[in-house]
């Protein structure tokens, strides 16, 4: 069950998108079946991101995976995992045929990731950017921040970024990752800087 109160949030009419673009976020092996890192709440998100993807038609995705090398700086602040040419670096079997453009991320930001900012200049002048997948706190985020950055900086007036909430989740470690707050207070963090959060689109 997802850890987060959707009816906080409104529906988003599938109708009203313009030349949508999905990005999808660390929806790998690693964060959803296996690992150091990996949470089944996670696994909920699977079937919303699907359902998104098969209703955005024509869409362009953006897959976006943690892929570390071994002696990774991040492991500092977290135990390994997604190590590259690994199963868990891979996309999980439910999503690979929607898979297309990918960026590999050697932190937690996709802003890091090499071609991120060249990949957003070919994106049309009108799109809507739609940010899926895992963790909501922390690599979500930091995707849905910079994108709204970018947005405003360049004057992208035509350009939107929605975050669907049955579409992204966070791991739990009790005492240590509390799912719920961090949840809730990524959502507001988001919304605080004009990001379009819904509870879904349908």
């Amino acid at each position: 069950m997802a850890r987060m109160n959707h009816d906080a949030y409104p529906v988003l009419d599938h109708a009203s998108l313009v030349s949508p673009v999905v990005f999808v976020v660390d929806m790998v092996n690693g964060f959803v079946k296996e690992g150091a890192l990996a949470d089944p709440a996670i696994a909920t998100c699977v079937a919303p991101i699907e359902t998104l993807l098969k209703s955005c038609t024509p869409v362009q995705t953006i897959f976006v995976n943690d892929t570390h090398e071994p002696d990774a700086a991040e492991f500092a602040s977290f135990p390994p995992h997604c190590l590259k040419g690994s199963q868990e670096a891979q996309v999980v079997d439910e999503l690979q045929p929607y898979v297309s453009t990918v960026l590999e991320k050697n932190a937690i930001s996709a802003a890091m990731a090499p071609g991120f900012f060249e990949l957003l200049e070919t994106l049309p002048e009108k799109a809507d950017l739609i940010v899926t997948g895992c963790c909501t706190d922390l690599c979500v985020l930091q995707l849905a921040l910079p994108l709204q950055a970018w947005i405003n900086q360049n004057n992208r007036k035509g350009m939107r970024v929605i975050l669907p909430v049955d579409c992204v989740e966070t791991y739990g470690i009790p005492g240590v990752h509390e799912a719920e707050s961090w949840n809730e207070m990524a959502l507001a963090n988001m919304a605080a800087n004009g990001i379009e959060v819904v509870s879904s689109i349908q």
